[in-house]
């Protein structure tokens, strides 16, 4: 990993990155797909070993934080880049009533969605930047460490923003800056330790490089709150994670 990889300032510069390489988008965007769809069923796993099983806990804050803002609105609840469907099984458990769809770029992971939830949830193969829903349709948007891997993140809360209800939701929880003491540790941790992981479990220490790079590379939680605003969503609420690992924003269509 490259010792001198910067931060972005905003989103629009993710688009031309894979992890530490420079790439044009359409190659950034094959190239994250072919990832997903290689890491798919070894991907939960991953996640409880990186985080320790962390991120377990961020994702219930994030369904109690979605049930509450989806309260009196009718619709379906759409978990964008939503993987292998953990955090939308969630969501469908703590609001049955409501029709939850996984809707993912990768149909590698989609599978695996959809063979753990079967007829619980729906399922959309379909990239975030161009969703298939119509304006205003949308009572929630849950994504979860998804936003960094689009090929236009910038792009895609915009379209976020269209199909959300008005005065609807998008609960985002994703990776941001460590708090100064804690950032030599988890650079350790991500440096070393996560690529080596994806090695032995996953089988695909290349993916894992990409991930911490990305993770690197993603801008802090203040150039989001800004990116959310732009888009037209205005942040209510932004809770940070382990020291500011992740930071939970809600963000309200106007």
């Amino acid at each position: 990993m490259k010792q001198d990889l910067q931060r972005s300032t905003r989103l629009d510069d993710m688009r031309a990155t894979f992890g530490a390489r420079t790439v044009a988008p359409e190659e950034r965007r094959q190239e994250v797909t072919a990832l997903f769809d290689r890491i798919a069923p070894r991907y939960d796993l991953m996640n409880d070993l990186m985080s320790f099983g962390l991120h377990r806990l961020w994702k219930r804050a994030t369904v109690r934080l979605a049930r509450t803002r989806l309260e009196g609105r009718a619709g379906p609840l759409i978990d964008l880049a939503g993987g292998t469907g953990d955090l939308a099984l969630a969501l469908a458990k703590a609001d049955p009533g409501r029709e939850v769809i996984v809707a993912d770029a990768s149909a590698g992971m989609l599978a695996v969605a959809r063979a753990r939830g079967g007829a619980r949830l729906g399922y959309l193969h379909a990239e975030a930047e161009s969703l298939p829903l119509p304006d205003a349709s949308v009572a929630g948007v849950t994504l979860a460490f998804g936003l960094r891997n689009m090929t236009d993140p910038a792009l895609a809360l915009r379209e976020v923003a269209r199909v959300l209800q008005p005065g609807a939701s998008l609960i985002l929880l994703e990776f941001s800056r460590p708090a100064p003491w804690f950032a030599p540790f988890y650079a350790l941790h991500s440096r070393y330790v996560i690529p080596l992981l994806g090695a032995a479990i996953a089988r695909d220490k290349r993916a894992y490089t990409y991930l911490v790079e990305s993770i690197r590379r993603f801008p802090e939680a203040g150039a989001i709150a800004r990116e959310l605003d732009s888009a037209g969503l205005k942040v209510v609420r932004a809770r940070p994670f382990m020291f500011g690992v992740a930071m939970l924003h809600v963000a309200v269509r106007a």
